[in-house]
């Protein structure tokens, strides 16, 4: 993509902030049963054509806005004279943040949802608890649309950031939304820590756990029920971090015969390298509509968990 692109994307944000545009994503299938709802099938406004991903007909919403998309490559035709995003925003902690239009059915797709939040609130109350010292290196691992690291920024001082994602697409919205946010950050493509410089003084990973049909990297976590993404990246960033140094690992986790697997694997890992541990259910039970499917056929529950590993001073 083109730097005039991504200047029309990062104006896209700054005009729909002045418009005081506001929308929260929820999730898929919450998505998906409001827009079948009768009259939601052309966009009205705003909100339905960037946050609910609604068609409409070029020239019947804001002109700036519709100029930004086309300039920003962001309009895909329908026929019949009607247009749709390419790009949804939503906004989280007073910031706005682009990424994948609905249905996210690309294997590419950018990930934002409930998720993003409970990620977001998570960071934030972490370092409201305990302040990382300025100039702190954050490394958002895995880091999609860039939500993790920007509100670690926004609740750090002078800290520099790092997002990583093996997704190109995803470190470019992720540095336009930095870049909206006033948050100066670093972009590694990749879904290891390689390229990434020590020290590692605060790793966050917010990964994908849900065991995905068509294996969509932003979503499908792989073996142990969705957990096995989920402790290999704890693994990887686990043996970076700094002396002093925390990890934050936000995720699901399959509850099997009344036992959380991931908690219990993450714990023995951070035990092996010397690291304290702590991980508890923040969420008993999400996405119950997964259990349906084969892959779960003996999962109980899905529940969110929060694991904060530490290594000593």
């Amino acid at each position: 993509m083109t730097a005039d692109a991504d200047d029309a994307l990062l104006a896209l944000l700054s005009t729909l902030r002045g418009r005081g545009y506001e929308f929260v994503t929820p999730t898929p299938a919450s998505h998906a049963r409001v827009i079948a709802r009768p009259g939601r099938q052309g966009a009205h406004d705003l909100r339905d054509a960037l946050g609910w991903s609604l068609p409409f007909a070029p020239g019947a919403l804001d002109q700036e806005v519709e100029s930004l998309l086309a300039r920003a490559d962001m309009l895909d035709p329908l026929g019949g004279g009607l247009v749709k995003a390419r790009v949804r925003v939503s906004s989280l902690h007073g910031q706005l943040f682009l990424h994948s239009a609905f249905p996210t059915d690309a294997r590419d797709s950018i990930f934002f949802g409930p998720d993003s939040y409970r990620f977001a609130d998570l960071i934030a109350a972490e370092l409201s608890a305990s302040p990382l010292p300025p100039g702190s290196h954050i490394v958002d691992m895995g880091a999609g649309a860039g939500v993790g690291g920007i509100a670690a920024a926004l609740a750090s001082r002078d800290a520099c950031i790092t997002l990583t994602d093996l997704n190109p697409h995803a470190i470019r919205f992720a540095r336009i939304n930095a870049r909206a946010a006033g948050v100066p950050v670093d972009t590694v493509t990749g879904d290891t820590l390689v390229g990434v410089a020590d020290p590692i003084d605060f790793a966050i990973i917010n990964p994908p756990y849900i065991v995905d049909d068509s294996a969509r990297a932003y979503r499908h976590g792989g073996g142990m029920h969705g957990g096995e993404v989920p402790l290999a990246m704890t693994r990887i960033a686990a043996d970076r971090i700094a002396p002093g140094g925390r990890l934050i690992l936000y995720s699901g986790a399959a509850i099997v015969a009344g036992r959380n697997s991931l908690c219990e694997a993450v714990i023995n890992l951070a035990a092996e390298r010397g690291l304290r541990c702590a991980c508890r259910e923040t969420d008993p039970d999400v996405f119950g509509e997964e259990l349906s499917k084969p892959a779960y056929a003996d999962v109980e529950r899905i529940a969110l968990i929060a694991a904060t590993l530490t290594r000593p001073a």
